[in-house]
């Protein structure tokens, strides 16, 4: 297995921004590109080659087949489909969870033994499906989770307090949609406990700002997609952030998407956003924070929510 080989699944939007950004950043050595129009597939290869002459290192950058999967270090799916116009959120559930049957049996048969990292909305419970359909051991599938939506709350909490982004640490949890929460007990900037930077610096930002930055953060996909009809450059960067992660064996915090086996006292045979230590050989632990009650709350209310959608489908 080589553990610098990714094979993305679905050459759309997100699937190409992710692409764009390893060859960018040059974070693997080899890219597969695979997608149902095949065509597709081979323009994106020949387009994202001709900027390696530009690019941070040698990188092999292909189309091909599942087969390509046997000795890929990490899977990434992309792919799936919208909502069609009268059809019930369950019904594109069911339609998608279908997809990630059949994508994921190709993977399997060609012998893959790596991680899997799940993009798909839903994600949370896509990312289920995708690990009952594997038959992995849970700590190697995974999805993206609330990794994007902590780099949302990041940023606008930078702009508030006018400091770098990076020097901000703070978690959205739950799930990957309209029950997620911002876990603000646990948030700081540069160490400084949260509470005591917003007492400093009253000019910048009071208590009353908090619920404003959640809605924002939450309403952010909807914001852009009511502009440009997709969002896809913020989830690329995740992506290639969790693949370093992998990669580099970097036993780095991410929120992603994980099984809870009962590290949190919610419902169990679900995966949900929540922050785990990921390294080389996937999930090394999920990170027990200690919650509010007010944070415990909405972490057992957004499982409630995920394990409805979870036994309403038919798969």
């Amino acid at each position: 297995m080589s553990q610098s080989k990714v094979v993305i699944i679905g050459t759309g939007f997100v699937g190409m921004s992710y692409a764009y950004a390893l060859l960018n950043q040059g974070t693997v050595e080899e890219i597969v590109l695979i997608d149902i129009d095949q065509r597709k597939a081979e323009g994106e290869a020949m387009d994202l080659n001709h900027g390696l002459a530009f690019a941070p290192r040698k990188m092999s950058i292909k189309s091909g087949t599942y087969e390509d999967c046997k000795d890929a270090g990490l899977v990434v799916i992309t792919a799936g489909v919208n909502q069609k116009d009268g059809e019930t959120r369950i019904d594109l559930l069911n339609r998608n969870a279908k997809i990630m049957q059949s994508v994921v049996g190709e993977v399997m048969k060609s012998g893959f033994d790596g991680i899997i990292l799940v993009a798909t909305n839903p994600v949370d419970i896509l990312t289920y499906v995708v690990w009952k359909a594997s038959g992995l051991p849970s700590s190697r599938v995974i999805g993206s989770g609330t990794s994007l939506d902590t780099a949302r709350l990041r940023y606008e909490i930078s702009q508030y307090i006018h400091i770098d982004v990076r020097n901000i640490h703070a978690y959205i949890l739950g799930e990957h949609g309209d029950s997620e929460f911002v876990c603000w007990s646990n948030a700081n900037v540069g160490g400084k406990p949260f509470k005591d930077v917003i007492e400093s610096m009253p000019n910048h930002i009071k208590f009353s700002d908090l619920d404003a930055i959640y809605k924002d953060v939450k309403n952010a996909a909807y914001d852009i997609i009511s502009r440009k009809r997709a969002t896809y450059y913020g989830i690329g960067m995740a992506l290639v952030r969790i693949t370093s992660a992998i990669f580099n064996n970097e036993n780095r915090i991410l929120p992603i998407s994980v099984y809870n086996d009962g590290v949190y006292d919610i419902e169990k045979d679900l995966y949900i956003g929540l922050p785990a230590v990921l390294n080389k050989n996937g999930v090394d632990h999920v990170v027990r924070l200690n919650l509010d009650s007010e944070e415990t709350t909405n972490l057992k209310k957004s499982a409630n929510i995920l394990k409805t959608n979870i036994n309403s489908m038919n798969f």
